[in-house]
């Protein structure tokens, strides 16, 4: 079986679905993947657990709020000054290497750790480097590609981010111009990425076809249902589902009693939407779930009636090929979509294309998608949509582990 050695900076049980789904399928195909990646105390994908070999490095072994804060700053400014957390990475790599051939290396960042890492291991033992960016700083709006916020040191937070973001940008685009091939998730990724390395293919984010499947359970509500994080209203923008759902109140359409809308969110996304609500005064239909663990998603969203997808406009300033999982895990399910606002680019073209939902560019068309569902769902208990189920295939993580061991073989072959 041949082996390949994945270096990535999220993996299960922690949020990294890409990575973990992908070592499922691997095995269906002759690879064997070794994963080598940084510990973080999560358990979202606890179920994609254990599919590996993992090596967890922890850089973080301080107890106590206080004590942990100390370390992350001092970790932030190692890694800045001298590449740290890729030096620790590095070293434990290199053990791996030592000990059991690989044929390549394929390293998964959203933003730029562990690339170096990777490239260095790729280089001293003469292995083709994959890279695959789930994420990439330009996507963003403003600063939300920083996981945790600077602390505020005489007012120069703006400064050290800039330093930060050239410096990221500098050592990402460095990695990319030497690896042997790029995969990203979006059409917009590549025409952005592609200026580094021509060698680049999309893989989309995608859903799992052995959990994703259309089931139709009644409830006795009208449930629009939102899974995910919301790290800035720039970013993700509810303003028009807000307002339609206030216009359907003050129509007598929809009531607290009649529709609920799920939040299955952290804490600081809750602060924001419920803050947002209350500026609609549409707070009484909006019920605080918490994250659930993903292997309840299917569940969660096989019980809903609309499933929401937050985003905004791609033009400007905007958030850039935003092509989140939960729109392909909803898709599977065959539940109806409703995007706002429409990104007006490759998410609204895939909803389009797929007939999955609407992308919404104004109020009057989101009160007639959610009024046409809600009578659908009071006449029959549950929603369903009709999916173009031969586009289907093209977003199954399954097929997508094809995709990734074709150009694994492309490496090996052309180098």
């Amino acid at each position: 079986m041949k082996k390949v050695l994945i270096i990535c900076d999220l993996f299960p049980p922690a949020f990294g679905p890409r990575m973990g789904y992908l070592c499922k399928y691997l095995k269906y195909y002759g690879w064997e993947p070794v994963v080598l990646t940084e510990s973080i105390e999560d358990n979202t994908f606890a179920f994609l657990a254990n599919k590996c070999k993992v090596v967890y490095v922890n850089y973080y072994t301080a107890k106590g709020a206080f004590a942990r804060n100390l370390q992350w700053i001092g970790t932030i400014l190692l890694d800045f000054c001298f590449g740290y957390k890729d030096i620790r990475l590095f070293k434990e790599a290199k053990k791996l290497v030592e000990k059991e051939p690989f044929e390549l290396v394929l390293c998964s960042s959203f933003r730029t750790f562990p690339l170096p890492a990777a490239y260095k291991v790729a280089q001293k033992y003469q292995l083709p480097l994959v890279v695959d960016l789930r994420d990439i700083i330009e996507q963003y709006t403003n600063d939300e590609f920083i996981s945790h916020p600077f602390p505020s040191l005489f007012g120069l937070n703006k400064l050290f981010i800039s330093i930060f973001k050239r410096k990221m940008l500098s050592s990402r685009n460095r990695v990319l111009r030497q690896a042997n091939f790029i995969t990203t998730i979006s059409p917009w990724h590549v025409n952005i990425l592609k200026q580094y390395n021509p060698n680049i293919e999309l893989i989309y984010n995608g859903f799992d076809p052995e959990l994703f499947q259309p089931k139709q359970e009644k409830t006795d509500q009208f449930i629009i249902t939102y899974t995910g994080r919301l790290l800035s209203t720039a970013m993700r923008d509810p303003g028009l589902f807000l307002e339609a759902l206030r216009i359907l109140s003050e129509e007598k359409v929809l009531t607290p009693q009649n529709c609920q809308v799920h939040w299955y969110v952290d804490e600081a996304s809750w602060k924001i939407i419920s803050e947002v609500a209350k500026m609609w005064g549409t707070l009484p239909f909006m019920h605080f779930k918490g994250y659930v663990p993903a292997s309840h998603i299917p569940s969660v969203l096989n019980s809903s009636s609309i499933i929401l997808l937050l985003t905004n406009r791609a033009s400007g300033s905007g958030p850039k090929g935003i092509m989140t999982t939960k729109f392909f895990e909803s898709l599977a399910v065959e539940k109806p979509i409703l995007c706002v606002r429409s990104d007006e680019s490759y998410l609204a073209e895939t909803i389009k294309e797929t007939n999955a939902g609407l992308a919404a560019t104004n109020v009057n068309e989101v009160c007639d998608f959610i009024q046409f569902h809600y009578n659908e769902w009071k006449e029959k208990g549950y929603t369903t949509s009709s999916v173009k189920k031969d586009k289907l295939n093209l977003f199954s993580r399954k097929e997508q582990a094809k995709q990734f061991i074709q150009i694994f073989e492309k490496v090996q072959t052309h180098g």
